[in-house]
């Protein structure tokens, strides 16, 4: 048996539960179990405190023990019954295949295509039972029919896990979530059991579903609108589970979504008036928005009563790629929980809406799932919502479009149950959705619900499907609709007459003509209490004049609270060394570099009442070992012990200080963090890139969130973006941060992109970033070579005095007039040229470096220009390769600020089709050589 056993990989592996029956049985009696299976269990005794990982070591169940003591199990004399025990043992190996497999069997696909290969498991034949054995009693492991027969318990699993519904929990781990699962299913039998006033709102909401889809298509002919006709059944699972959620004391519910069925979602769940999506159809949607964006990209909020009081829901805004939007949800989620106090995730609850391909195809939800029960971007779960209709883009074939059985499969890598239900029976569908509710408010995990349905029309309604699918679409052209079949069901039930169903759709359509709903389901004049009011952030010009300078003595009084470390913390010696140094730095001894100016401005802040978050791959300590926000004792392992956040204890009254190191995923956890940063907009939210052409990987979220969100949505977002940059040697990916690509995105003011030179320009520019009263991204090209380069430290008198610098002119003592050439840069190659002026005693050549970028400080560079009366020639010098950089974005405004009679020259790395090269001697060559360009009149 054992062989038998370990060639299945459904009964050994991955069939712990039935394992760890036969070990009960060897607890209990070891003749009770094979001599294969006895040798093993034996060998495993003999080692204690050893378990295998395959057989849990679990105390016998009293019920077993009962079973085995009954009559008809033992003979005269006491013998035990083999032919009786192994059909026992045979029953709980068929009741365990079908809590495996039995998803594998349900009726799940409305169009009854899907493929259903025989499986041998499930056939009570397999494991040796015959008709005849059909009326015999056994004792089960079933909770509520302890003994039964062996067709009552057939007819039990099949009704149970091959019906509408198709579960999946056996892959998880947990005893208590799995043992959850299996009994809330269990104890129902899969069956839904609703009241008739739950029967008629199901009604009402897929009648509304179908008939707002119906009306749009006649209306709006041809008109993408991304019809959820097919899905019907999202409407009414999502509004049981709006009202479910509020009735366990949610009150904000945050929803992520791609396109299909988002323009249903925004008028019959968040109660969006039918007129304003009419005149978004016919282009009369009037907004003060620059570039605005297509209906079924904008996002969406409302107040809605429930049984427990009202509910804030908010859709997010998306891009059209789909499933990006889902980690910005999940970061808005954790600023709207840690606003709250919210640390169990009971008051703020996420919610994402899939396509199936798109589920497990696009990247990001992995990284999503990986955040999910991480420290830093955890939200207490979120209860997924797969609207599977099949086809995916154009392709129903599964062997085009993933590698597994299902396209949930993804989720089982953070062990969420996974619930399958056939779209067609609106009941099943709202009997997963609690169950999805309540499993997730009891274990704050994840928990995913596969809507299988189907998709009436094409990718959109100017698609023709009968091109990539014809028999599929022959087959849902004769499909009369998940409202037709629940409404005849009805009908025959006695719930509703068949006037009373065509009626809804009356008026669900005359509603609809008069541009209104039905029923009106928001609340008006509700007040949130954590609501937050932008409109102080808006319109606020960038040279808003900032007071970031803060005095010597908080400063002091600051740094010797962050440089203290608790009595017995053993710090590593190169540790303790910086934190006597940056003691040093603050008395004036000696100069500021950028990891105190850092902590200084941080400091500040937390103390003036606004929280940091800081997030990275590498941030706690800083990947250029610069930062060390976090100490490490050196004599201790455990977390809680070992650790030290300074930062978190400069006062009894103080704001959070938060610094993660991240998993490896940056697109992910850039898109958090801008989630996070539009809803926490008191909150310095920074996310550092270990170098900053990491940021490639996160692209998509540069692109349609941080750099466009403002002009297409209007959401303002004040996250800070750390790029370490620099041409140091270090080849093509730890080199540049690739600035072109920012600026070559910057226009109307949408991102600020700095490039300092000086430590304290990083101190002024982070607490300007949020003391001015304006939110937009920050884009920090930061050098690592400056990071703890003692001349790019600053004197502590550049901290408590001053501002930001957009530009600094020449620091050296030279005559004005007798300047020939004005040299400007941006960034750590100002002390390249410094030094080459300095070698060849140059007195005639001014440097004038840029420390912002954008938006571009036209008077200021203008006025520095100026300076110089004699020079004709204005030199732009970067270290990058000609064809990237800041060179092309920024010429035509340097052009702006010169005087008719000067020429602009450039000096630097010739174009290149990689962003640096990879030896040393060719880089200091290049180096070497545009330096002599700059310095040679």
């Amino acid at each position: 048996m054992m062989r038998e056993l370990r060639s299945n990989s459904h009964l050994f592996g991955g069939n712990a539960p039935f394992v760890e029956e036969l070990y009960e049985q060897y607890l209990s009696d070891p003749q009770l179990v094979d001599q294969e299976w006895r040798s093993y269990f034996d060998k495993m005794q003999q080692s204690p405190g050893v378990v295998d990982r395959d057989i849990p070591r679990a105390p016998i169940e009293e019920s077993f023990r009962q079973l085995t003591r009954q009559p008809r199990y033992v003979q005269q004399g006491g013998a035990v019954d083999e032919e009786a025990t192994r059909k026992q043992v045979n029953l709980l190996r068929l009741i365990s295949a079908y809590r495996i497999m039995g998803s594998r069997q349900a009726s799940l696909d409305p169009l009854q295509r899907m493929d259903q290969a025989r499986l041998p498991e499930l056939d009570a034949k397999h494991h040796g039972f015959t008709d005849a054995d059909m009326a015999t009693t056994f004792g089960t492991n079933i909770a509520g029919m302890e003994r039964a027969t062996l067709a009552e318990v057939i007819a039990f699993l099949k009704q149970t896990y091959c019906g509408s519904i198709g579960l999946e929990y056996m892959h998880i781990t947990n005893a208590e979530q799995r043992k959850w699962v299996q009994q809330w299913f269990e104890s129902r039998r899969s069956t839904p059991g609703y009241g008739i006033e739950q029967k008629k709102r199901t009604l009402q909401k897929v009648t509304a579903a179908e008939t707002l889809e119906q009306y749009l298509h006649k209306k709006y002919v041809g008109q993408k609108r991304f019809s959820l006709e097919g899905g019907d059944s999202m409407i009414p699972a999502l509004d049981f589970l709006i009202q479910g959620a509020g009735a366990v004391g949610v009150q904000e519910m945050i929803i992520g979504m791609a396109h299909r069925g988002r323009l249903n979602v925004l008028v019959n769940t968040l109660g969006k008036q039918p007129r304003d999506l009419f005149s978004e159809f016919e282009g009369r949607s009037v907004s003060d928005l620059s570039s605005g964006d297509v209906k079924y990209h904008m996002g969406f909020s409302a107040d809605i009563p429930t049984p427990g009081g009202p509910i804030h829901l908010s859709l997010a805004f998306n891009p059209s790629h789909l499933e990006i939007v889902n980690p910005v949800v999940e970061g808005s989620v954790r600023a709207r929980q840690q606003r709250r106090g919210d640390k169990l995730g009971v008051q703020v609850l996420p919610v994402l809406i899939h396509g199936d391909s798109a589920f497990i195809g696009l990247g990001t939800n992995q990284g999503t799932f990986n955040l999910a029960n991480t420290r830093g971007y955890g939200t207490g779960g979120t209860v997924h919502l797969v609207v599977n209709n099949q086809v995916g883009f154009t392709t129903s074939d599964t062997r085009d479009t993933r590698s597994t059985i299902y396209c949930t499969d993804i989720a089982k890598m953070v062990e969420a149950p996974i619930f399958h239900v056939n779209g067609d029976d609106p009941e099943a569908v709202i009997l997963v959705m609690q169950a999805a509710l309540e499993f997730r408010m009891k274990f704050h995990r994840d928990v995913v619900v596969d809507l299988v349905c189907f998709r009436k029309f094409g990718h959109n309604e100017a698609d023709d499907p009968f091109v990539t699918q014809p028999m599929m679409y022959k087959k849902i052209g004769q499909h009369p609709g998940a409202r037709k079949k629940y409404a005849d069901r009805l009908i025959a039930e006695g719930v509703v007459t068949k006037d009373e169903a065509d009626n809804l759709i009356q008026d669900y359509r005359a509603a609809l003509d008069r541009g209104e709903h039905v029923e009106q389901t928001t609340l008006t004049d509700y007040k949130r209490s954590h609501a937050i009011d932008f409109s102080r952030y808006m319109g606020v010009h960038w040279r808003h004049p900032v007071a970031s300078a803060v005095p010597q003595a908080d400063l002091l009084r600051l740094t010797e609270k962050f440089t203290k470390v608790p009595d017995g913390f053993k710090l590593r010696p190169n540790v303790e060394k910086i934190i006597r140094e940056r003691i040093a730095m603050v008395n004036g001894d000696q100069p500021v570099d950028f990891g105190m100016a850092e902590h200084l401005a941080y400091a500040t802040l937390l103390t003036e009442g606004y929280a940091v978050r800081i997030s990275g791959e590498d941030c706690g300590r800083g990947t250029f070992n610069h930062r060390h926000a976090v100490l490490h004792d050196q004599n201790r392992e455990k977390w809680d012990q070992g650790v030290h956040v300074p930062l978190q204890h400069l006062a009894e009254k103080q704001a959070n200080f938060t610094v993660i190191d991240s998993i490896l995923n940056e697109e992910a956890v850039l898109a958090f963090e801008y989630g996070y940063a539009c809803s926490a907009p008191d909150e310095l939210t920074i996310w550092e890139a270990q170098f900053g052409d990491f940021a490639n990987g996160a692209q998509v979220v540069i692109d349609q969130f941080i750099t466009s969100g403002e002009t297409k949505w209007g959401r303002l977002c004040g996250l800070t973006m750390m790029l370490p940059h620099g041409y140091d040697g270090q080849g093509p990916e730890h080199s540049s941060a690739r600035v072109e690509r920012y600026l070559q995105l910057c226009a109307e003011h949408n991102v600020q992109v700095l490039m300092m030179s000086e430590a304290a320009q990083m101190f002024h520019a982070l607490r300007r970033q949020m003391l001015r009263p304006s939110r937009k991204p920050l884009i920090i090209i930061m050098s690592k070579k400056l990071l703890k380069a003692k001349f790019a430290s600053s004197p502590i008198e550049d901290f408590t005095n001053g501002e930001f610098l957009p530009v600094i002119g020449d620091q050296g003592n030279l005559d004005a007039k007798k300047v020939k050439r004005v040299l400007m840069c941006a960034g750590q190659v100002y002390y390249d040229l410094l030094a080459g002026r300095s070698e060849r005693d140059i007195k005639d050549i001014a440097i004038v470096r840029i420390e912002q970028l954008y938006p571009f400080p036209t008077e200021e560079l203008k006025a520095e220009i100026e300076k110089y009366p004699n020079a004709r020639e204005v030199m732009w010098v970067q270290e990058e390769p000609r064809n990237q950089g800041a060179w092309h974005q920024i010429r035509h405004r340097l052009e702006a600020c010169m005087h008719p009679k000067q020429t602009l020259l450039y000096a630097g790395r010739t174009s290149s089709a990689s962003p640096a090269v990879g030896y040393m001697s060719k880089h200091t060559a290049q180096l070497k050589t545009f330096v002599e360009e700059a310095m040679t009149l």
